[in-house]
């Protein structure tokens, strides 16, 4: 396990190795030390603390894509039941919500991060290719609706009541397009999420041991949690204005 130094590979141990999260570099051929034979190709190496948390490659990065939208939908989730019963699940809303902040930019980071490997012609990138052009072009609705639909909750919750009649309409409509068009997009991935998701953290994953990259992907979603988590407690003396109002956030 861990890194190795691979010589005379092909195209296709290219792939495989940058799927694996395996860093590759050219070996000499085999020489004969006199005594014990020729020296193997293969030259396994311990990968240092740094590496561990980094490797995966692309389909490490399709991994933690695939862990951080799994927790987006389970959050999702209890804002869509808050938004059934809203004046009693107010103060959930609002906190889930600015929890949301966290994974929400983690899964913008890897996202983008694909995106800008890709169209910057990094070969692994390049090799395992980009989304399908409908989801291609699905994506920047996805984003500038998340954009939309934050900022503006956001500065509602600063603002308070007063700014109802001005931030509240474009919330509701931002958050109205980005379900709907989000909702496209977890369909479109559901089951390569899914498999993603069991290849990572199922019963045969965690039989197989170390995964490259798997730690870093761990410490990177429960950091982003953390963060939600910190902000959401930070502005809690926010939620006290839209509490006692008496419309809260619905129309008048």
């Amino acid at each position: 396990m861990g890194y190795r130094i691979l010589s005379g590979f092909s195209d296709t141990d290219l792939m495989r190795a940058d799927h694996a999260g395996v860093a590759v570099r050219s070996q000499p051929a085999p020489v004969s030390d006199g005594a014990s034979g020729a020296i193997p190709r293969a030259v396994a190496a311990r990968p240092g603390l740094l590496a561990r948390l980094t490797a995966g490659g692309t389909r490490g990065n399709e991994l933690l894509t695939s862990a951080t939208g799994g927790v987006l939908v389970a959050l999702l989730a209890i804002i869509g039941l808050t938004i059934v019963r809203m004046r009693p699940l107010l103060s959930v809303h609002l906190f889930v919500g600015m929890l949301l902040i966290g994974p929400v930019a983690l899964k913008l980071g890897t996202t983008g991060y694909r995106f800008v490997r890709y169209y910057s012609a990094n070969p692994a990138y390049r090799r395992k290719g980009a989304p399908s052009a409908p989801l291609r072009a699905l994506a920047p609705i996805v984003v500038a609706s998340t954009l939309v639909v934050f900022a503006s909750g956001v500065a509602l919750l600063f603002a308070g009541p007063p700014s109802r009649d001005t931030l509240l309409p474009i919330h509701k409509v931002s958050f109205i397009v980005w379900v709907a068009f989000t909702a496209v997009h977890v369909l479109a991935h559901l089951p390569q999420a899914t498999r993603s998701l069991r290849d990572d953290y199922g019963a045969v994953a965690r039989l197989r041991g170390y995964a490259p990259g798997r730690s870093g992907r761990v410490l990177s979603l429960a950091g982003a949690l953390v963060a939600g988590l910190v902000i959401a407690i930070v502005v809690i003396p926010q939620f006290g204005a839209w509490l006692s109002h008496p419309h809260g956030l619905h129309p008048h």
